[in-house]
This record gives C-alpha cells, structure tokens and sequence, in this order.
C-alpha cells in the first residue's frame, strides 16, 4: 500500500481566517494523494505572535497561506519566508496593490472588515433563526414567509442545505414529506417557483439510511432502510412534486454547494 505524501499547512489571517482557509482547501482538494495537515491561526495583528507562529512553520516545512491586511504585516510574513525557503502564498497584497492601482485610491488596510455589523450581517442571523424555526415542517405558517421551500424524503439533505441557504441570507422552511401524511395547507398558497422538490436515487438513499442507524447503534434492516419503502417514498415525493409544478433536483451526485447554486439560480428574479 502506498503511503501518503504529508504536508502541513499554515493558514494566517488577521481577521477570522475564512478567507484563507477557503482558498487553501480550493487547491488541495485537487491533490487526493497527499494527506494535509491544516493549522490555522486566525487573529492573528503582531509581528511577535507572528515570529512565533512562522518559527513553527520553519520547523515543520510547512506551506503558509495568508490573506494578512494589516500594514506590515504581509511584507513581515512573505520576508520571512523568502529567507528560509518556505513556499508562501499571499492571498490579499497583491489584489489589494491592483485595486490601489486601478482606482487610485488607498486601502483600509483594515481587518475583518467583511466581518463587521452591518445590515447584511443581522440579515443573515434572521435567515438563520429563520431556518431552525421552520425546519421539518415544525410550522407550516413558515412556508408563507420563506423565500425558499425544500421538500424531500428523509435523508435527502434538506436541513443542511437550509442552513447553507441562510448563510446566503434566504431564509428557507423545509417540509419532510412521508406517505400518507397531511400535506400543509400553506404549502398549495407558495408560489411553485419558490419550491424545490428533493430527490435521490434509491440505493444511495438505502446506504445513507443504513449508515445512519449503524452510527446510532441501531439494526440497519429496518422499515426506514427497506429498499421498497425507500422506493415507494420515492414515489410518492415524485408525484407531489409533479402536482405542485416545481423544479425537481436529484442531490444523489451533488454537494451542498451544487445543490444551493441551481436553487438560487432558479429563483424568481424579482427575488
């Protein structure tokens, strides 16, 4: 068997260090033979705590990614690693220069300024606490508010992706549909665009349940893993969805991100 390559990753930023983690993982992901070890340290505003953190990369040949705002702090980091060596990858200077350049004005140089308290910051919160309120069809008043409505067997990420959504600022109710169940009244008065009809193939759903009742201990052969039951739920997501008349989307094959793309990009445009 082969052994994984190894690399460690420092991932510096000023601020709370998304930004940086983010881009890191854009590129490693493209390297599945490699094992990385991420080390993150965000808040990170001196040259001392930075001295000590890049003593520790030095140790470990590690490869420093950073999205540093902070005046000298940048310039601190990318001479540090010019002189040992190490690889660096600076996330901000340089598009912050080009920016500068282009528009002929001067930065902030400010971080987090992407993090501060601003209308679209409580926006968020609101989409978030709108999300745990209305999940799993708890209240169904829920569907007449919702910019985005999820409907979808169990298993079909449904939770997940309304909490993605409301990172985005939507706030989205979710209904878990089950055969011979009630559907909500309030969902016959949303308009069919706004809905989102989840589906998944019928043994990638048997695994995922399966998988889950292991984790809880449980017998895997159940009524809610049964491959004829999966299908016959299936079945029956299908035709409500056909009856509502809204966009159906098999997340079998598709992560988060893929899936919360073709919704917001479905949406109605006066959105």
């Amino acid at each position: 068997m082969d052994v994984k390559k190894k690399m460690a990753v420092f991932i510096i930023s000023d601020s709370i260090g998304e930004t940086a983690y983010n881009l890191a993982t854009a590129a490693t992901v493209q390297f599945p033979d490699v094992e990385f070890d991420y080390q993150r340290f965000p808040l990170t505003k001196t040259t001392s705590l930075l001295a000590g953190i890049l003593e520790q990369a030095k140790r470990a040949d590690a490869f420093i990614v950073h999205t540093l705002v902070g005046k000298g702090l940048a310039a601190y980091v990318n001479e540090f690693c010019a002189e040992n060596q190490l690889c660096v990858l600076d996330g901000m200077s340089k598009l912050i220069q080009t920016i500068s350049s282009k528009t002929g004005t001067t930065p902030l140089l400010q971080a987090g300024r992407n993090h501060k308290l601003n209308k679209t910051y409580f926006s968020r919160i609101e989409a978030l606490e709108f999300a745990v309120t209305y999940d799993d069809g708890k209240d169904p008043t829920g569907f007449l508010k919702a910019d985005i409505v999820l409907l979808g067997v169990s298993r079909t990420s449904k939770t997940p992706l309304s909490l993605y959504l409301a990172n985005k600022n939507y706030k989205v109710a979710n209904l878990p549909l089950v055969p011979q169940t009630r559907i909500p009244e309030e969902l016959w008065q949303v308009d069919p665009k706004k809905i989102f009809g989840l589906t998944n193939d019928p043994q990638v759903l048997n695994n995922i349940r399966r998988e889950r009742l292991v984790t809880y201990g449980l017998n895997p052969e159940t009524n809610y893993s049964n491959l004829n039951n999966i299908e016959a739920e299936l079945a029956f997501a299908e035709k409500l969805y056909h009856k509502i008349g809204c966009l159906v989307i098999n997340v079998s094959n598709k992560s988060i991100e893929e899936t919360a793309t073709l919704i917001t990009e479905s949406l109605p445009l006066n959105h």
